[in-house]
């Protein structure tokens, strides 16, 4: 069931569209061929595992800004009790003046939708295996609301309130899901110093990891809990019965073009050391014959977003925006196809597909799941996304998308949005069939089959926007071209 967008997002749907109109004057097509599901993968399903996918929940603390003194205070087994009171009798009037003060545009996930999120998640993904959160725990502009509502605080309490509302998070998801490992994965919101800005071998790195890794199995927690005091990443096995495969969870936070130190400094080392570590878990896979699974934040790839709104004349020479400060990343995964299976992205708010294929060397890529939103700041509808998994070889072989039918959580319902083998009619999720599904849209410019209008329809969950539409073939060159010149010989190929 689609929905209206909410008349406050109208302003970004607008200068996107002005953007976009400015700078897509280009195209590009490329042959295709889709793949029916076989009726022995659709028997082979059955057999399948469920998972949870949640990502960019962007907690709203500050809501009613007169119970933040009363949050500061209690401990966090206490705050279910403060945010279910009743609202103060000038909350509106105050978290308006709030977001003004902050420039923020657009609400996040406040108490009434987190609740209403948690029972849609306790509803529709009952007996999952684990819970994957790719990041971004709490609220835009965090430190700057809470500046504006605790002035005369210290930095020792500001950290305190960031790890505390991060701590409630986690354990409503952990309380939601008993004995159910969920894995979380740091977003570029979820720092106690700005968005962007995060210290490697930091305090609160170490307490957020003590948290992050309660759960784990006794004989991996130390090593998990050593490596997210270093640098936010971590390994883990993921539980049975899927078998013989780790999910190595990264902070590519600090592979981030716009990632500062608590300082403001760059600190390229924190980017370089964590890639080390990836290097060596997938040696250490390989050699012992697992499989991987990766989780982090921010993808690698063409930021087509900003690309666009900031003008950028890819097809003069320009380079486009990149999620990322370097292609390190993407080159590791790429490269190492045959070890990871599947890869878990998210920070676009929104629902896509990404294909990292290596551009140099012969081998099937790596698949990449971009999860949509919780939070409904970007104009889509909160969403959660259920997976089912092959046990055996760990494979993504389909999922479904629920939605929720307002923006507020207030008397919300969550149905099922679309399913992706019903939809793309592809039989699993891997690297093979988002190559084939890829080059079907390429081969559609104008997006006028049923995977291309199904893709544009579920983009914004919840809402049918029009603005991908109109970038539709230079969008679809994102998709498999995450370097800046593999991008731009796809969406200009009359060259610059």
């Amino acid at each position: 069931m689609k929905h209206d967008l909410a008349a406050s997002t109208s302003g970004i749907i607008a200068e996107w569209r002005i953007a976009l109109l400015c700078f897509f004057l280009i195209a590009g097509a490329a042959l295709a061929q889709s793949l029916q599901p076989t009726a022995a993968h659709q028997e082979k399903a059955k057999a399948t595992v469920a998972v949870l996918l949640v990502s960019d929940i962007h907690f709203e603390p500050f809501w009613d800004p007169a119970k933040v003194p009363q949050l500061a205070a209690a401990p966090i087994d206490q705050w279910n009790v403060i945010f279910s009171a009743p609202p103060s009798t000038d909350q509106q009037q105050r978290f308006t003046a709030l977001q003004q003060t902050c420039h923020t545009r657009g609400a996040d996930t406040s108490y009434a939708l987190f609740d209403s999120s948690l029972k849609a998640m306790r509803s529709h993904a009952a007996g999952v295996s684990f819970v994957a959160m790719s990041g971004d725990l709490i609220s835009h502009a965090f430190q700057c609301k809470y500046n504006a509502l605790v002035p005369k605080s210290t930095p020792k309490a500001y950290s305190a309130f960031v790890e505390k509302t991060l701590d409630y998070v986690i354990e409503e998801l952990d309380k939601s899901f008993p004995g159910v490992p969920v894995l979380v994965a740091l977003g570029n919101n979820d720092s106690d110093c700005g968005d962007y800005r995060l210290d490697a071998h930091s305090e609160f790195l170490a307490t957020t990891g003590k948290e992050v890794t309660r759960g784990f199995p006794a004989s991996e927690r130390p090593s998990a809990e050593e490596s997210f005091a270093v640098g936010g990443y971590y390994s883990v096995t993921l539980p049975a019965p899927i078998e013989s495969t780790r999910l190595l969870v990264l902070n590519d936070i600090f592979m981030s073009s716009n990632h500062a130190t608590c300082a403001g400094k760059p600190d390229p080392g924190a980017a370089e050391a964590q890639l080390t570590w990836l290097r060596q878990q997938l040696a250490e896979a390989r050699a012992n014959k697992q499989r991987i699974w990766v989780m982090g934040h921010i993808p690698p790839g063409v930021d087509l977003y900003s690309t666009a709104s900031r003008m950028v004349d890819v097809c003069g020479g320009k380079s486009p925006v990149m999620f990322l400060a370097s292609e390190k990343l993407a080159d590791v995964l790429a490269e190492n196809g045959d070890v990871v299976e599947l890869a878990i992205f998210a920070h676009t708010h929104m629902d896509e597909l990404r294909l990292l294929k290596p551009e140099t060397a012969a081998g099937r890529g790596v698949a990449v799941k971009m999860v949509p939103s919780i939070s409904p700041i970007h104009g889509n509808y909160p969403s959660i996304t259920i997976a089912q998994i092959d046990p055996s070889t760990a494979a993504l072989m389909d999922y479904k998308v629920f939605v929720a039918s307002n923006a507020t959580g207030v008397d919300a319902t969550w149905t099922e949005e679309y399913d992706f083998t019903r939809n793309f009619h592809q039989a699993e999720f891997t690297s093979s069939s988002v190559s084939r599904l890829v080059a079907e849209f390429a081969a559609d410019p104008d997006a006028k089959n049923q995977a291309s209008e199904s893709y544009i329809e579920n983009f914004s969950v919840g809402y049918a926007s029009p603005l991908l539409r109109l970038a539709w073939p230079q969008y679809v060159c994102t998709l498999s071209n995450y370097t800046a010149g593999s991008f731009r010989s796809c969406a200009c190929p009359a060259g610059p």
